[in-house]
């Protein structure tokens, strides 16, 4: 390693959402950051590409709510820097069985948290929305104005520009294969598969659905996380109804607690097609997919697009679909630990701005400020198997 190239204060490997972010973050704090993506910059074979992701504070976790405001101030923080939008503002609507668990723990959430919110019965529903959303009489709906839409791909450019800006070292086509301690000046060397290595002060890892493959590979540790195969699905609107389910129309970000767990954003990126999903997919290696969507997913999304929007969405069958990986850890908590950060279970996109924060705090003096990591340590799994005991079902 004697020959190693050149050398950094903080070494990023895996260029989507939170690497970006991170790289961003601690450029801007004056590190020298080399940020690694193993396949082309942009591509669209994780977690971290597409055209929308949503933004609410609407958790049954209250650790998670903070988060949100924060990041809600930092997208826009960032935009601000870069000229471009990806932060679009629109209401969040979360529904569910009245005595729903989750949901419940949701409004307390809103409550403790101090987040305006509003709880709706099925005919105050109806009125909010002009009959566009339609509940059952034992469902209840929670409105809040914390909501809105990100552009992924546009996000995680937005990111990797601004570091660039920062001065950051941004290289794709670099595969790691190997991270080494450096038993001599401490740090470690990062190795790539194009026969390249790097010499880090720090180094932080957030390759998505690859991270138990590397993890494993380079310590030998199994990491409780599980790539899921997700299909996310647009469905057509029906002809005349289609500026209803805008944002302009004041259409919202939407949520379904229950079996399955569905949700949605606005018609958005393809006029006359709105997205509607289920939240989980099939267990999959992220070299290895089907890149189809499972039959019995799509018949739980025909029937519940038929139940909630009725005769203005076409419930037939999915016009479009297409691919995207969850990183699943047991309890669908983050695992933000010295050295491995990943696991968001398919709700991180929104934090990113607030994870990068934290990384660059912990790799400025090992603490996160304003941010206990306690309920993300990687330990919880050893100590309580499938992590975070909750009162609720995860979503």
């Amino acid at each position: 390693m004697e020959n190693s190239g050149e050398q950094f204060d903080v070494i990023i490997i895996g260029a989507g959402i939170m690497g970006s972010s991170t790289a961003y973050e601690t450029s801007k704090r004056g590190h020298k950051t080399l940020l690694l993506e193993q396949f082309d910059f942009l591509h669209h074979r994780g977690s971290s590409h597409g055209e929308s992701r949503t933004l609410r504070a609407t958790y049954s976790e209250d650790y998670y709510s903070c988060m949100v405001i924060e990041s809600s101030h930092l997208w826009e923080e960032a935009e601000s820097e870069i000229g471009n939008k990806v932060y679009f503002k629109t209401p969040q609507f979360t529904m569910g069985l009245s005595d729903d668990k989750s949901l419940r723990a949701v409004i307390a959430s809103c409550r403790k948290n101090s987040i305006p919110h509003r709880v709706l019965d099925h005919r105050q529903v109806h009125e909010e929305f002009s009959g566009r959303i339609q509940l059952a009489e034992n469902w209840v709906g929670v409105l809040s104005d914390l909501g809105g839409v990100i552009k992924p791909t546009k996000a995680v450019s937005m990111f990797q520009t601004l570091a660039l800006k920062n001065g950051a070292v941004l290289r794709d086509n670099s595969e790691v294969f190997d991270i080494k301690k450096d038993d001599v000046r401490g740090g470690v060397f990062v190795c790539t598969r194009n026969g390249e290595s790097f010499w880090g002060r720090k180094c932080v890892v957030t390759v998505g659905a690859w991270m138990k493959k590397l993890v494993k590979t380079v310590t030998g540790l199994v990491l409780p996380i599980q790539p899921l195969e997700i299909c996310v699905c647009y469905w057509k609107i029906k002809q005349g109804h289609e500026e209803e389910f805008t944002i302009q129309g004041g259409f919202p970000t939407f949520a379904s607690y229950g079996e399955p767990y569905i949700y949605g954003t606005p018609s958005m990126e393809f006029p006359g097609l709105i997205k509607i999903l289920v939240h989980g997919g099939q267990q999959c290696e992220p070299d290895k997919r089907t890149w189809s969507p499972a039959p019995m997913i799509l018949d739980s999304l025909r029937q519940w697009i038929q139940e909630r929007f009725g005769d203005r969405v076409d419930s037939t069958g999915p016009v479009m679909t297409q691919s995207c990986l969850y990183s699943m850890t047991p309890d669908e908590d983050f695992v933000i630990d010295f050295w491995v950060v990943r696991g968001f279970s398919g709700h991180g996109f929104k934090m990113a701005p607030v994870v990068g924060r934290v990384l660059a705090d912990l790799v400025d003096n090992g603490e996160a400020k304003g941010l206990k990591l306690k309920q993300f340590r990687l330990g919880r799994f050893e100590e309580k198997g499938d992590g975070n005991v909750k009162e609720f079902e995860d979503q």
